[in-house]
């Protein structure tokens, strides 16, 4: 049985069936309990644990999902590199429902989210110019591309605060400067990731156009959920593969992007 792992899936409960030789394993957290527990086993040889998002009753919106916990967790278990998969909106129209976006950027708009670990002990500045881990980028670009995904190697994922959908101003807002989707969830795991050292990757399909692209009523949760259902084998096919892609030694920034700094604890794992 797998008790520890290398590689961290943090999305829906559709992932469950990733893993060989799984088990389920509670994570204690100085931030209290992770979404829900985490089940750790195998995709061919590599080591992966999943931990829904949401919660596998999908009890916790986007703006009370206990970011700190998770990815505390996740690295407690020896995690060190993580791959999100998430339903976006697009702010493009030429980006359809059905394109896999590996974003390079993003723009935080959440408000009520605690952001840091670093709260408390010190002052602690990490950078985060570039979000994204890049050698998890380049294993997620080139595993679409050859699975025939139509495909936006990059972009910037804006993330709002949820648990309600943009206005139609604020969309186009967003369209005008520039970004490329929007989601709930990006922010703030990929802060936190980088607050501990590890290598985080978004994996993000488009499940609709945002309310300042198209005309119509707006999307709806409904929808989005009906949509990402109907896509789950594929992105589930999508993240197995991503996992044997990435590489098995990080010769990326993100192990050393603590190097120099005074942290005000120990990091787990």
């Amino acid at each position: 049985m797998v008790t520890k792992a290398d590689i961290g899936v943090i999305g829906g409960s559709g992932f469950y069936s990733l893993l060989d030789d799984a088990a389920e394993i509670e994570v204690a957290t100085p931030y209290g309990p992770p979404s829900d527990v985490i089940t750790v086993g195998r995709i061919g040889s590599r080591s992966v644990a999943f931990l829904p998002r949401h919660g596998r009753d999908h009890r916790f919106a986007p703006h009370l999902i206990p970011y700190r916990a998770n990815l505390w967790a996740l690295r407690s278990l020896g995690v060190r590199q993580v791959l999100a998969p998430s339903a976006v909106g697009s702010l493009r129209p030429e980006l359809g429902p059905g394109t896999l976006v590996v974003p390079d950027q993003l723009v935080d708009r959440t408000m009520g989210r605690t952001q840091t670990y670093y709260d408390n002990g010190g002052v602690v500045h990490v950078t985060f110019a570039d979000p994204y881990c890049p050698s998890g980028r380049a294993a997620a670009i080139g595993t679409a591309r050859s699975a025939g995904w139509e495909l936006a190697e990059d972009g910037t994922l804006v993330v709002i605060e949820g648990p309600r959908f943009s206005t139609r101003a604020e969309s186009r807002w967003f369209t005008s400067n520039g970004w490329t989707i929007v989601g709930m969830t990006g922010s703030p795991e990929a802060i936190l990731a980088r607050e501990l050292a590890m290598c985080y990757t978004t994996l993000s399909l488009v499940t609709d156009h945002d309310a300042g692209v198209e005309v119509g009523e707006g999307v709806t949760h409904e929808e989005v959920l009906a949509f990402f259902a109907t896509n789950i084998n594929r992105m589930r096919s999508l993240v197995a593969d991503v996992v044997t892609a990435l590489p098995e030694e990080r010769t990326c920034p993100c192990p050393t992007t603590l190097k120099g700094l005074t942290l005000p604890f120990e990091l787990p794992g």
